[in-house]
């Protein structure tokens, strides 16, 4: 793969970064509640659940939820089923308490735990893999192999979303001294979103 080929690539995966999504709302929410060095397990969990989004989609999985109408349903609601239930959790939690020094909110959740909310957030949403199986060919080269491709896409895509959530994660706790000062309405709003992104998927097209 040439350098410049790699260039549009990786300005691609930036800009699809940096498009709000559930992960990216998943660090913020649990910057908040549970520091920023907790919620790096929350971001490993959400790359490590895009590099098997990648992989699926090079061996065409992606294609075969485009092409099968009862797969990709069954696929939808099962990731927008977790997604709600993400929601109804967050809009009963209590309000949270910050620890004095360093603003983030007493933690009592194990980082396998939270690993494996963001693998799972990560890896609900079919929609994200018809996607990729649609925008990587774009970048493909002919006689490449799957691994050479996975590390190259995977890879990329995985540094640069790590990233922008370690940034949201970074910046969700020098401020959660304010937002333990609305906590309900935090949870209540960010319980929201996640069910509305969980509705939105469960009515959206192939």
């Amino acid at each position: 793969m040439s350098l410049d080929i790699w260039l549009i690539y990786l300005v691609a995966a930036i800009g699809l970064s940096l498009t709000p999504g559930p992960n990216g709302l998943l660090s913020l929410t649990h910057g908040v509640q549970h520091g920023f060095r907790k919620t790096i397990a929350t971001v490993i969990g959400g790359g490590l659940g895009f590099l098997v989004l990648i992989a699926a989609s090079l061996a065409g999985l992606g294609a075969l939820l485009a092409a099968s109408e009862k797969a990709f349903t069954i696929a939808k609601w099962v990731g927008a089923a977790y997604l709600v239930y993400l929601g109804i959790r967050l809009w009963r939690a209590p309000p949270m308490l910050v620890r004095a020094g360093d603003g983030a909110g007493v933690s009592t959740e194990s980082p396998l735990a939270l690993f494996r909310e963001g693998f799972l957030v990560a890896t609900s949403n079919p929609k994200a893999l018809i996607f990729f199986a649609a925008f990587l060919p774009q970048f493909m080269v002919p006689g490449v192999g799957f691994l050479t491709h996975l590390a190259i896409f995977g890879g990329t895509f995985v540094i640069v979303e790590i990233a922008y959530e370690l940034m949201l994660a970074f910046a969700a706790q020098k401020i959660a001294p304010w937002l333990s000062r609305h906590a309900r309405t935090f949870n209540r709003i960010t319980g929201g979103m996640f069910v509305g992104i969980g509705a939105a998927l469960a009515t959206a097209q192939r």
